[in-house]
């Protein structure tokens, strides 16, 4: 199987199934079509277009399948499979796990906008909005009640979709020094302590490419 993914820096939805499939031990080959500058690539969509016609990253490609959208191809890494346990075994665990998931999906976006995904940017607070701060209310309440239902240390005992789909999450509310509760910082160590998170970073910070929309502190840059 391949996986084409953006940077690594900046691309919150490659992360996602890229780290599902390194925890979880499912073999890829990995295509990054970069976009941004110094370096950048105009063409990034037309490079994309045999791979999906979204015009967005990541897709999948398994022989003559093609499956873009990341809640999509985690579900079909979890069809094909299954002995991984991309998502809990427990029929009631799993259907929360979904919903967590797909939350996650369409919402936050205060939080999103706010505080692009930047592994490059060192660590530094940044003020949010009422909107953003509710969006880390509602985070740290559902991880919790996740954690205290399932035993931790991720979301749902072991690592599962749903940790996968919180990770640049996690990555924003360390990058941005956005103060959490105890449980939601264990939750976040446990999520950067894997070793695929790990390989991940150190790629992330060897990346030459600039997105302007992705700096917070335009045109200012920093790094670590």
């Amino acid at each position: 199987m391949k996986l084409v993914i953006g940077n690594k820096n900046y691309s919150s939805w490659s992360l996602r199934p890229w780290i599902a499939m390194k925890a979880l031990g499912i073999a890829f080959e990995e295509i990054l079509i970069p976009f941004g500058a110094p370096i950048g690539n105009p063409d990034f969509k037309a490079r994309l277009a045999p791979y999906t016609p979204a015009g967005k990253v990541p897709v999948l490609v398994d022989g003559d399948t093609h499956v873009w959208e990341t809640l999509a191809i985690l579900e079909y890494l979890a069809e094909k499979f299954p002995e991984r346990g991309l998502w809990p075994a427990n029929a009631q665990a799993r259907a929360e796990a979904r919903a967590l998931a797909s939350e996650m999906h369409v919402g936050f976006s205060a939080l999103r906008g706010e505080c692009p995904m930047n592994l490059r940017r060192p660590v530094k607070a940044r003020t949010l909005s009422a909107a953003a701060q509710a969006d880390v209310a509602r985070i740290e309440a559902m991880w919790q009640a996740a954690r205290t239902r399932h035993g931790g240390p991720f979301l749902f005992g072991g690592f599962s979709g749903a940790d996968a789909m919180y990770a640049p999450v996690v990555t924003r509310l360390n990058t941005y020094g956005i103060g959490v509760n105890r449980e939601a910082r264990d939750y976040m160590d446990a999520v950067m302590g894997l070793p695929a998170f790990a390989e991940w970073r150190t790629a992330a910070l060897a990346e030459p490419w600039i997105v302007p929309e992705d700096e917070a502190d335009w045109p200012t840059v920093l790094t670590a």
